[in-house]
């Protein structure tokens, strides 16, 4: 099968414009007659949602730390199945990942210049022209030659600040054989609001983040060579497409088996995940105030038979049928009060989280089953008080499963991200979810397992954790047998 050509958009350092140029280009291409595919190297949540915009199709992420670096390949055809081209975002700087002390080699895991050389993509190298004269050439020089299997492929000027200034980068760009496939001036008017985990997601910005997407496109369109760009696209992508229902049949040791024929519950173990029946109803948050998430995570509930139906926490109800919750990441400290006015939604939650209904928390979802966030009453599944933090958390974990649950077996080891700006406060003891070791030795635990209950501030990727999806399902499976039987 013939790979799905990509260029990779990188840039020396972060703030550069990446997400700018990616979102345009996306846009500008799709105007050009092209089937764009938008991804995004890392655990960013809120790029893809701009990207989901411009593409007119779901915004998806390349993680190989918290997927595997056998599944980025395999993510990377699912995601380009019917596309002609790809866009890829990278994180940060080019050469920047994961941070392990341990770590030898110049590719830092998790970084674009990993993803891109597995792709096997060119790269597009964005530059903040801001402050660049002739000494362009020599950052450029470095970063061509810094590690041999990334192709840098050309380079966008961006905020240029005037047709002399661009002159002068060009002339550096010449030096060292590096094309100039763009150059932007300065556009403050582009700046798309942000607060302290980033840019304002795609989903809570509505029409303006569609006007700010549309100028983007207007942007790279106008000062790009979108065929230049086109014509320097490549991967070296082989092997199979991912595939979730392949994903659940794959052998799983130690996963937790639910059997009821009658029920038309789920077998997840051995042999994977099969269907008997109309599968359980899984109803998962979204809306302005719960937007962290990734495609995959409802392809594989649906791919282990789970009827998957979204739901805003600012006004719904629970959907009819509701046998497992889903609550991912966002920013309910954003929308604190409408979410406690949604009295109906928070008793229900609570009443059934307290009679055995499985519900898979992260991060967002940890907030709105604590007591109170910012003083505004939640669900109060978990016994604790959260709160704006004065820091941000971020980062890479390793983490233990401490305690058994529908998702994960005690012992099970996970990779995970954090991101957040809140704490728990006043918070009761509980089963703790995950344990892990910071990066100065402290030893953490973190989360809480109540019930069927998983709480965490701990983000994980369900394509690398299919085996959470299979029991999650089951559970849910099972706790609607069991209120069919009442």
């Amino acid at each position: 099968m013939v790979s799905t050509p990509a260029v990779v958009i990188a840039a020396p350092a972060s703030g550069s414009g990446k997400t700018t140029l990616a979102t345009g280009l996306i846009g500008a291409l799709r105007r050009a007659g092209h089937s764009v595919a938008p991804f995004k190297v890392g655990p960013d949540y809120i790029d893809p949602g701009y990207h989901g915009l411009a593409a007119g199709r779901p915004g998806r992420n390349l993680d190989p730390v918290l997927v595997g670096v056998e599944r980025v390949l395999p993510l990377y055809r699912h995601g380009t199945r019917g596309c002609d081209i790809a866009v890829v975002e990278g994180v940060m700087g080019l050469f920047d990942g994961r941070i392990d002390e341990h770590q030898g080699q110049s590719v830092a895991e998790g970084s674009t210049a990993q993803v891109a050389a597995l792709l096997g993509a060119p790269v597009v190298l964005v530059v903040d022209a801001r402050g660049h004269s002739q000494s362009l050439a020599a950052l450029l020089h470095g970063f061509a030659t810094y590690d041999s299997e990334i192709r840098l492929g050309g380079v966008i000027l961006n905020r240029v600040g005037s047709e002399r200034h661009e002159q002068v980068l060009r002339a550096a760009c010449d030096r060292v054989g590096l094309p100039v496939l763009g150059a932007l001036p300065r556009m403050a008017e582009l700046a798309v609001p942000s607060r302290h985990l980033g840019l304002i997601p795609a989903v809570e910005h509505g029409g303006a983040a569609r006007s700010a997407v549309d100028a983007m496109i207007e942007l790279v369109a106008a000062h790009v060579d979108l065929a230049a760009i086109a014509r320097l696209a490549g991967a070296r992508v082989s092997g199979p497409s991912w595939d979730p229902v392949a994903e659940l049949r794959a052998p799983v040791a130690g996963a937790p088996v639910v059997t009821d024929p009658a029920a038309g519950t789920w077998e997840p173990g051995a042999h994977g995940v099969q269907r008997t029946a109309d599968g359980p109803v899984i109803a998962m948050a979204g809306g302005a105030a719960f937007t962290f998430g990734y495609a995959e995570h409802r392809e594989l509930l649906a791919a282990a038979g789970a009827q998957v139906a979204v739901f805003d926490p600012l006004h719904d109800d629970l959907p009819t049928g509701t046998a497992g919750v889903v609550l991912p990441g966002g920013f309910p400290e954003e929308h604190a009060a409408e979410l406690s006015a949604n009295d109906r939604l928070l008793d229900a939650l609570r009443a059934a989280a307290h009679a055995g209904m499985p519900v898979h928390a992260e991060c967002a979802g940890l907030l709105y089953l604590t007591r109170s966030l910012d003083g505004h009453r939640m669900a109060g599944v978990v016994d604790a008080a959260a709160e704006f933090g004065p820091r941000l958390t971020l980062g890479y974990r390793d983490a233990v499963a401490l305690t058994d649950s529908a998702l994960w077996t005690a012992g099970q080891r996970v990779r995970g991200h954090e991101f957040h700006r809140t704490r728990l406060i006043s918070a009761a003891a509980a089963d703790p979810a995950w344990a892990w070791r910071a990066p100065d030795g402290e030893a953490i635990r973190e989360g809480a397992v109540i019930h069927r209950v998983h709480a965490s501030y701990l983000h994980t990727h369900p394509a690398g954790n299919p085996v959470s999806i299979a029991g999650f399902v089951a559970a849910a499976a099972d706790y609607a047998a069991l209120r069919a039987d009442v």
